[in-house]
Protein backbone atom coordinates (compact mmCIF):
# COMPACT_ATOMS: atom_id res chain seq x y z
CA UNK A 1 0.00 0.00 0.00
CA UNK A 2 1.24 3.31 -0.86
CA UNK A 3 0.94 6.65 1.30
CA UNK A 4 0.54 9.93 -0.23
CA UNK A 5 2.75 11.99 1.02
CA UNK A 6 0.79 15.28 2.02
CA UNK A 7 1.96 18.65 0.06
CA UNK A 8 4.09 20.86 1.34
CA UNK A 9 2.42 24.24 0.80
CA UNK A 10 5.07 26.97 0.84
CA UNK A 11 4.07 30.37 2.10
CA UNK A 12 3.56 33.16 -0.23
CA UNK A 13 6.99 35.27 -0.44
CA UNK A 14 6.19 39.07 -0.72
CA UNK A 15 7.79 40.68 -2.83
CA UNK A 16 10.11 43.37 -1.76
CA UNK A 17 8.53 46.49 -3.86
CA UNK A 18 5.46 45.52 -1.46
CA UNK A 19 7.16 46.46 1.56
CA UNK A 20 6.92 50.05 3.23
CA UNK A 21 9.75 51.77 3.76
CA UNK A 22 11.19 52.83 6.75
CA UNK A 23 9.81 56.35 8.10
CA UNK A 24 12.88 58.62 8.53
CA UNK A 25 13.10 60.11 11.74
CA UNK A 26 12.59 63.44 12.53
CA UNK A 27 15.37 65.87 13.30
CA UNK A 28 15.54 66.90 17.40
CA UNK A 29 14.88 69.58 18.02
CA UNK A 30 16.86 72.20 19.23
CA UNK A 31 16.78 72.87 22.87
CA UNK A 32 15.94 76.08 24.20
CA UNK A 33 18.64 78.05 25.53
CA UNK A 34 18.76 78.04 29.33
CA UNK A 35 17.28 81.35 31.20
CA UNK A 36 19.72 83.09 32.40
CA UNK A 37 19.38 83.68 36.69
CA UNK A 38 18.10 86.96 37.59
CA UNK A 39 20.78 88.93 39.45
CA UNK A 40 20.71 89.50 43.22
CA UNK A 41 20.16 92.59 43.05
CA UNK A 42 16.15 92.20 42.18
CA UNK A 43 15.58 89.75 45.30
CA UNK A 44 13.16 91.97 47.74
CA UNK A 45 15.03 93.75 50.12
CA UNK A 46 13.50 91.50 53.16
CA UNK A 47 14.87 88.50 51.61
CA UNK A 48 18.79 89.88 50.88
CA UNK A 49 18.67 91.31 54.86
CA UNK A 50 17.93 87.90 56.40
CA UNK A 51 20.04 85.60 53.96
CA UNK A 52 23.01 88.05 54.47
CA UNK A 53 22.43 88.03 58.54
CA UNK A 54 22.24 84.02 58.66
CA UNK A 55 25.25 83.59 56.12
CA UNK A 56 27.19 85.81 58.54
CA UNK A 57 25.99 85.00 61.52
CA UNK A 58 29.25 81.83 62.01
CA UNK A 59 31.92 84.61 61.27
CA UNK A 60 30.00 86.82 63.92
CA UNK A 61 30.00 84.22 66.90
CA UNK A 62 33.51 83.18 65.86
CA UNK A 63 34.78 86.92 66.23
CA UNK A 64 36.07 87.51 62.96
CA UNK A 65 35.29 90.08 60.75
CA UNK A 66 37.13 91.37 57.88
CA UNK A 67 37.99 95.05 56.90
CA UNK A 68 35.84 97.19 55.18
CA UNK A 69 33.09 93.81 55.38
CA UNK A 70 29.85 95.38 55.97
CA UNK A 71 28.05 95.23 59.84
CA UNK A 72 28.06 91.53 60.60
CA UNK A 73 25.60 89.83 62.35
CA UNK A 74 25.47 88.76 66.26
CA UNK A 75 24.35 85.65 67.56
CA UNK A 76 21.29 87.91 69.20
CA UNK A 77 20.75 88.98 65.82
CA UNK A 78 20.04 84.83 64.57
CA UNK A 79 18.13 84.11 67.89
CA UNK A 80 15.61 87.24 66.72
CA UNK A 81 15.79 85.84 63.07
CA UNK A 82 13.97 82.16 64.32
CA UNK A 83 10.93 81.17 64.47
CA UNK A 84 9.70 81.24 67.81
CA UNK A 85 6.08 79.90 66.69
CA UNK A 86 6.44 76.34 68.37
CA UNK A 87 6.86 75.51 71.81
CA UNK A 88 10.29 73.68 70.86
CA UNK A 89 11.65 76.60 68.79
CA UNK A 90 10.86 79.05 71.47
CA UNK A 91 12.85 76.40 73.60
CA UNK A 92 15.95 75.95 71.70
CA UNK A 93 16.35 79.87 71.38
CA UNK A 94 15.66 79.91 75.07
CA UNK A 95 18.70 77.54 75.55
CA UNK A 96 20.93 79.86 73.34
CA UNK A 97 20.43 82.62 75.17
CA UNK A 98 21.27 81.46 78.36
CA UNK A 99 24.66 79.35 76.69
CA UNK A 100 25.27 83.40 75.74
CA UNK A 101 25.37 84.40 78.76
CA UNK A 102 27.54 81.56 80.11
CA UNK A 103 29.89 81.90 77.21
CA UNK A 104 33.90 83.82 78.68
CA UNK A 105 32.18 83.43 81.83
CA UNK A 106 35.23 83.84 84.70
CA UNK A 107 33.92 82.33 88.13
CA UNK A 108 34.75 83.85 91.51
CA UNK A 109 36.97 81.85 93.90
CA UNK A 110 35.23 82.06 97.15
CA UNK A 111 37.72 83.61 100.10
CA UNK A 112 37.47 80.27 102.12
CA UNK A 113 37.14 77.37 102.07
CA UNK A 114 33.50 76.44 101.31
CA UNK A 115 32.41 73.23 102.85
CA UNK A 116 28.35 72.14 101.74
CA UNK A 117 27.02 69.11 102.26
CA UNK A 118 24.60 67.78 100.25
CA UNK A 119 21.46 66.54 102.41
CA UNK A 120 17.88 65.43 101.78
CA UNK A 121 16.61 62.35 104.00
CA UNK A 122 14.03 61.60 101.67
CA UNK A 123 15.24 59.33 98.47
CA UNK A 124 15.59 59.94 95.23
CA UNK A 125 15.48 63.41 94.78
CA UNK A 126 18.69 63.71 93.25
CA UNK A 127 21.43 64.49 95.66
CA UNK A 128 24.35 62.67 94.46
CA UNK A 129 23.45 63.87 90.94
CA UNK A 130 23.62 66.96 92.20
CA UNK A 131 26.87 66.95 94.22
CA UNK A 132 28.83 65.31 91.39
CA UNK A 133 27.25 67.82 88.48
CA UNK A 134 28.11 70.90 90.52
CA UNK A 135 31.59 69.67 91.53
CA UNK A 136 32.09 68.79 87.51
CA UNK A 137 30.63 72.23 86.57
CA UNK A 138 33.12 74.05 89.24
CA UNK A 139 36.00 72.36 88.41
CA UNK A 140 35.49 72.65 84.14
CA UNK A 141 35.50 76.39 85.35
CA UNK A 142 38.81 76.23 87.34
CA UNK A 143 37.84 75.49 91.17
CA UNK A 144 39.71 72.94 92.94
CA UNK A 145 36.96 70.58 94.55
CA UNK A 146 37.07 67.73 96.91
CA UNK A 147 33.87 65.49 97.02
CA UNK A 148 33.70 63.48 100.00
CA UNK A 149 31.26 60.03 99.67
CA UNK A 150 29.16 59.09 102.95
CA UNK A 151 27.16 57.01 101.28
CA UNK A 152 27.53 53.13 101.22
CA UNK A 153 25.70 52.93 98.24
CA UNK A 154 28.79 54.96 96.56
CA UNK A 155 27.00 56.81 93.48
CA UNK A 156 28.85 59.77 93.56
CA UNK A 157 32.27 57.32 93.32
CA UNK A 158 30.78 55.73 90.62
CA UNK A 159 30.08 58.71 88.45
CA UNK A 160 33.17 59.80 89.00
CA UNK A 161 34.33 56.77 87.44
CA UNK A 162 36.76 56.21 90.84
CA UNK A 163 37.57 52.32 92.12
CA UNK A 164 35.25 51.79 95.40
CA UNK A 165 35.78 48.15 95.55
CA UNK A 166 35.22 46.49 99.23
CA UNK A 167 39.24 46.28 99.07
CA UNK A 168 39.90 49.57 98.60
CA UNK A 169 40.72 52.26 101.43
CA UNK A 170 38.16 54.87 101.79
CA UNK A 171 35.75 56.91 104.01
CA UNK A 172 35.58 54.75 105.68
CA UNK A 173 38.67 53.75 106.97
CA UNK A 174 39.18 57.69 107.84
CA UNK A 175 35.86 57.53 109.90
CA UNK A 176 36.67 54.20 111.66
CA UNK A 177 40.68 53.78 111.62
CA UNK A 178 41.64 57.37 111.67
CA UNK A 179 43.29 56.78 108.78
CA UNK A 180 44.46 59.91 106.92
CA UNK A 181 41.95 61.35 104.26
CA UNK A 182 45.21 61.83 102.00
CA UNK A 183 45.69 58.29 101.79
CA UNK A 184 42.21 58.12 100.18
CA UNK A 185 41.71 60.65 98.03
CA UNK A 186 41.31 59.92 94.04
CA UNK A 187 41.50 62.12 91.22
CA UNK A 188 38.61 61.81 88.80
CA UNK A 189 39.85 60.59 85.42
CA UNK A 190 37.75 63.33 83.42
CA UNK A 191 38.55 66.62 85.29
CA UNK A 192 41.70 67.59 86.83
CA UNK A 193 40.52 69.46 89.28
CA UNK A 194 38.29 67.14 91.03
CA UNK A 195 39.15 64.61 93.51
CA UNK A 196 37.18 62.22 95.83
CA UNK A 197 37.25 60.33 98.45
CA UNK A 198 35.61 57.50 97.69
CA UNK A 199 33.01 55.20 99.57
CA UNK A 200 32.83 50.97 100.19
CA UNK A 201 29.87 49.09 100.90
CA UNK A 202 31.57 48.53 104.85
CA UNK A 203 30.24 52.21 105.61
CA UNK A 204 26.46 50.65 105.80
CA UNK A 205 28.10 49.07 109.08
CA UNK A 206 29.88 52.35 110.32
CA UNK A 207 27.31 53.90 111.97
CA UNK A 208 27.04 50.81 114.30
CA UNK A 209 30.34 51.02 114.97
CA UNK A 210 30.80 54.74 115.13
CA UNK A 211 28.37 54.53 118.23
CA UNK A 212 31.46 53.74 121.02
CA UNK A 213 34.08 56.22 119.52
CA UNK A 214 35.40 59.23 121.09
CA UNK A 215 34.05 62.06 119.48
CA UNK A 216 32.24 60.34 117.29
CA UNK A 217 30.29 63.47 115.42
CA UNK A 218 33.64 65.58 114.78
CA UNK A 219 35.44 62.81 113.09
CA UNK A 220 34.92 63.42 109.42
CA UNK A 221 35.37 67.14 111.05
CA UNK A 222 38.98 66.54 112.36
CA UNK A 223 39.69 64.84 108.96
CA UNK A 224 39.10 67.57 106.90
CA UNK A 225 41.17 69.72 108.64
CA UNK A 226 44.12 67.61 108.85
CA UNK A 227 43.80 67.44 105.13
CA UNK A 228 43.62 71.16 104.36
CA UNK A 229 46.50 71.47 107.09
CA UNK A 230 48.53 69.03 104.61
CA UNK A 231 47.95 70.19 101.53
CA UNK A 232 49.03 73.57 102.63
CA UNK A 233 52.29 72.35 103.80
CA UNK A 234 53.46 70.77 100.35
CA UNK A 235 52.56 73.67 98.74
CA UNK A 236 49.35 72.57 96.83
CA UNK A 237 46.94 75.10 96.14
CA UNK A 238 43.98 75.48 98.36
CA UNK A 239 40.61 73.71 97.86
CA UNK A 240 37.87 75.80 96.72
CA UNK A 241 34.84 73.58 96.99
CA UNK A 242 34.21 70.40 99.43
CA UNK A 243 30.81 68.83 98.55
CA UNK A 244 30.31 65.72 101.19
CA UNK A 245 27.42 63.26 99.46
CA UNK A 246 24.89 62.24 102.19
CA UNK A 247 23.25 59.22 102.40
CA UNK A 248 19.49 59.10 102.38
CA UNK A 249 18.98 59.55 106.30
CA UNK A 250 19.37 61.35 109.72
CA UNK A 251 21.81 58.68 111.35
CA UNK A 252 25.24 59.61 112.60
CA UNK A 253 26.90 59.72 108.70
CA UNK A 254 25.00 62.63 108.33
CA UNK A 255 25.45 64.19 111.63
CA UNK A 256 29.44 64.25 110.99
CA UNK A 257 28.43 66.10 107.75
CA UNK A 258 26.49 68.47 109.33
CA UNK A 259 29.24 69.20 111.63
CA UNK A 260 32.11 69.28 109.41
CA UNK A 261 30.25 71.56 106.94
CA UNK A 262 29.63 75.10 107.12
CA UNK A 263 26.56 75.53 104.46
CA UNK A 264 24.06 72.53 103.80
CA UNK A 265 22.66 72.54 100.08
CA UNK A 266 19.28 71.00 99.65
CA UNK A 267 17.84 68.92 96.41
CA UNK A 268 14.26 69.53 96.62
CA UNK A 269 12.41 67.12 94.13
CA UNK A 270 9.45 69.54 92.82
CA UNK A 271 6.79 66.92 94.20
CA UNK A 272 4.55 66.88 97.46
CA UNK A 273 6.25 64.16 99.27
CA UNK A 274 9.31 66.59 99.06
CA UNK A 275 7.71 69.51 100.86
CA UNK A 276 7.08 66.88 103.95
CA UNK A 277 10.55 65.80 104.23
CA UNK A 278 12.12 69.59 103.68
CA UNK A 279 10.14 70.22 107.39
CA UNK A 280 11.87 67.19 109.17
CA UNK A 281 15.17 67.96 108.13
CA UNK A 282 15.19 71.73 108.64
CA UNK A 283 14.37 70.55 112.22
CA UNK A 284 17.32 68.27 112.33
CA UNK A 285 19.33 71.05 111.39
CA UNK A 286 18.31 73.19 114.12
CA UNK A 287 19.64 70.56 116.29
CA UNK A 288 22.46 70.35 115.00
CA UNK A 289 23.23 74.35 115.24
CA UNK A 290 22.30 74.25 119.17
CA UNK A 291 24.27 71.74 120.04
CA UNK A 292 27.46 70.89 117.55
CA UNK A 293 27.90 73.25 114.94
CA UNK A 294 26.24 77.21 115.48
CA UNK A 295 28.12 77.88 112.36
CA UNK A 296 26.05 75.54 110.10
CA UNK A 297 23.51 77.51 107.66
CA UNK A 298 21.17 76.36 104.82
CA UNK A 299 22.36 78.67 102.43
CA UNK A 300 21.32 77.01 99.01
CA UNK A 301 18.27 74.85 97.69
CA UNK A 302 18.08 73.83 94.35
CA UNK A 303 15.06 72.67 92.46
CA UNK A 304 15.82 69.10 90.70
CA UNK A 305 13.45 66.90 88.16
CA UNK A 306 11.55 69.88 87.45
CA UNK A 307 8.60 69.36 84.92
CA UNK A 308 7.74 72.70 83.49
CA UNK A 309 4.10 70.23 81.44
CA UNK A 310 2.86 69.37 84.93
CA UNK A 311 0.72 72.32 87.19
CA UNK A 312 2.02 69.92 90.86
CA UNK A 313 6.02 71.23 89.51
CA UNK A 314 4.63 74.76 89.42
CA UNK A 315 2.86 74.89 92.27
CA UNK A 316 5.69 73.30 94.40
CA UNK A 317 8.62 75.55 93.07
CA UNK A 318 6.25 78.49 93.62
CA UNK A 319 5.87 77.65 97.56
CA UNK A 320 9.57 77.00 98.15
CA UNK A 321 10.58 80.32 96.54
CA UNK A 322 7.98 81.67 98.81
CA UNK A 323 9.41 80.10 102.12
CA UNK A 324 12.92 80.36 100.85
CA UNK A 325 12.79 83.63 98.75
CA UNK A 326 17.35 83.81 99.42
CA UNK A 327 18.24 80.24 99.05
CA UNK A 328 16.61 78.64 96.35
CA UNK A 329 18.32 79.41 93.12
CA UNK A 330 17.21 81.00 90.09
CA UNK A 331 18.46 77.85 88.09
CA UNK A 332 15.87 74.82 87.64
CA UNK A 333 17.30 71.57 86.96
CA UNK A 334 14.80 70.02 84.53
CA UNK A 335 14.25 65.99 84.12
CA UNK A 336 16.84 64.50 81.46
CA UNK A 337 17.88 61.92 80.04
CA UNK A 338 21.47 62.82 79.78
CA UNK A 339 21.71 63.20 83.62
CA UNK A 340 19.84 60.12 83.74
CA UNK A 341 22.53 57.97 81.53
CA UNK A 342 25.90 59.49 82.41
CA UNK A 343 26.49 57.34 85.34
CA UNK A 344 26.00 54.62 83.39
CA UNK A 345 29.00 55.42 82.00
CA UNK A 346 30.90 56.57 84.87
CA UNK A 347 30.72 60.25 84.17
CA UNK A 348 28.95 63.65 84.62
CA UNK A 349 26.81 64.92 82.45
CA UNK A 350 29.00 67.82 81.54
CA UNK A 351 31.60 65.36 79.98
CA UNK A 352 29.05 63.06 78.74
CA UNK A 353 26.61 65.58 77.13
CA UNK A 354 27.81 69.32 77.89
CA UNK A 355 25.43 70.28 75.41
CA UNK A 356 22.55 68.96 76.66
CA UNK A 357 20.01 70.69 78.85
CA UNK A 358 20.77 69.56 82.42
CA UNK A 359 24.14 70.42 81.76
CA UNK A 360 23.30 73.63 80.57
CA UNK A 361 21.08 73.91 84.24
CA UNK A 362 23.77 72.59 86.46
CA UNK A 363 26.23 75.35 85.01
CA UNK A 364 24.08 77.82 85.80
CA UNK A 365 23.50 76.52 89.60
CA UNK A 366 27.07 76.23 90.03
CA UNK A 367 27.71 79.81 88.41
CA UNK A 368 25.14 81.29 91.15
CA UNK A 369 26.30 79.51 93.71
CA UNK A 370 30.26 81.17 92.86
CA UNK A 371 28.59 84.14 92.82
CA UNK A 372 26.66 84.17 96.02
CA UNK A 373 30.42 83.31 97.61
Amino acid sequence: MVVEKPAIVSRETVPAERLEPAKSLEPAKSLEPAKSLEPAEQLEPAQTESSAALVQAPRAIEGGVSEGAAPVATSEDVMDLMDESTPLARELASENRRREKLRGRVLPRPPQTRIMTVSNQKGGVGKTTTTVNLAAALATAGQNVLVIDIDPQGNASTALGIDHRADVESIYDVLIDDLPLANVVAQCPDISNLICAPATIHLAGAEIELVSLVAREQRLSRAINVYAAEREKQGLERLDYIFIDCPPSLGLLTVNAFVAAREVLIPIQCEYYALEGLSQLLKNIEMIQKHLNADLVVSTILLTMYDGRTNLAAQVAAEVREHFPEQVLRAVVPRSVRVSEAPSYQQTVMTYDPSSTGALSYLEAAAEIAQRA
